[in-house]
């Protein structure tokens, strides 16, 4: 259920420096006065989109009176660090970070989850969804398939996917949970981006690939890949292929971005609120309808207390990979960097 707070007049406004404005009588909620957002994911090119889109959103709402987007330079995890250690901003600025899967799993494999447990988790966002495929003329017929030909030989499966540690690699780890083999004798073959993956199973160098649904709709659409499972709890509409779940592997996945900020910041209280009427803003709806994006909005406490469940989840399998304690190496175990 998402809560509805509003900012008592007195005492608790004075507490923010900058400020909302404030209507007599009966009044919308005050606007964020100024916001950066920052998207650290270098490799992440729909975290900009993301960003900008918010950025439009926020103002257009009445959720916030500016607001800016900042793309800095440097592996994302660094950047959450500096962010979430620095020093406060501009007197009426809040700084929030886009963060998602890939710097969850980036700072745990660095031995620094606990970096997000001082942050303020302020919304979930989006998420994709992620697909098992493989050739049309692939001999593994569905998933059931797959998963015998896995436990056979689990490092005789070559899996392409994006890199290593990434939502692919995460995915077909708890795959291989799921089914019971041990995810340090799979085979993974890493790769920058999913187009690259694409290529890779299409043209017979991987038995199959794991890849973001959305990139691999044309593709299953035009008969050129099969579908054998979605990462979703339940069945996608138009999708010629099972949940995980329905095949037996208890995993609801999503690749997913959110918010969060530098705990303690102030004008927190109002950021919270900002943030969970921003699931129900039509300006963000069309914009993430335009975009494609699935919305998953999840706010405040509910947020926190799934990244607190989401954090451990990604540790779980990034230990079971052999990543966990490995934090340098690009591939472990039978996991390689496909050319």
């Amino acid at each position: 259920m998402r809560r509805r707070r509003f900012l008592a007049l007195g005492a608790g406004i004075a507490a923010l420096s900058a400020g909302g404005t404030l209507l007599s009588g009966c009044s919308a909620p005050a606007a964020l006065p100024r916001v950066s957002l920052l998207s650290p994911g270098s490799g992440e090119p729909q975290w900009a989109a993301i960003a900008h889109a918010l950025a439009h959103a926020l103002p257009a709402e009445g959720l916030a009176r500016r607001v800016e987007v900042v793309l800095p330079v440097g592996r994302p995890e660094e950047v959450v660090r500096r962010v979430l250690t620095a020093a406060p901003g501009r007197p009426g600025e809040l700084r929030w970070l886009i963060i998602g899967l890939r710097v969850l799993a980036g700072l745990e494999a660095e031995g620094e989850g606990a970096l997000l447990a001082t942050a303020a988790p302020l919304a979930r966002l989006v998420g994709e969804r992620e697909v098992l495929v493989v050739p049309a003329s692939s001999r593994l017929r569905d998933f059931a398939a797959f998963a015998d030909a896995l436990r056979r030989t689990p490092d005789g499966l070559r899996v392409a996917g994006g890199p290593a540690g990434g939502a692919e690699h995460l995915l077909f780890g708890m795959i291989a949970q799921g089914i019971g083999v041990d995810a340090r004798r799979i085979y993974y073959a890493a790769h920058a981006s999913a187009r690259e993956a694409a290529a890779a199973v299409l043209d017979g160098r991987a038995a199959a690939a794991i890849g973001p649904l959305r990139q691999w709709r044309r593709r299953l659409a035009a008969r050129d890949a099969r579908a054998l499972a979605v990462s979703s709890a339940d069945p996608v509409a138009g999708l010629e292929a099972p949940s995980l779940r329905e095949c037996g592997v208890r995993v609801d996945y999503s690749d997913w971005c959110g918010l969060i900020g530098p705990a303690g910041a102030v004008g927190g209280e109002l950021a919270a609120e900002v943030c969970d009427r921003l699931g129900g803003a039509p300006a963000w709806e069309r914009a993430c309808r335009a975009a494609g994006w699935n919305m998953i909005h999840l706010a405040g406490d509910e947020f926190r207390r799934w990244l607190t469940a989401e954090s451990a989840r990604v540790r779980t399998v990034l230990r079971d990979l052999g990543l966990l304690k490995h934090p340098n190496t690009i591939c472990w175990g039978s996991c390689e960097s496909g050319p």
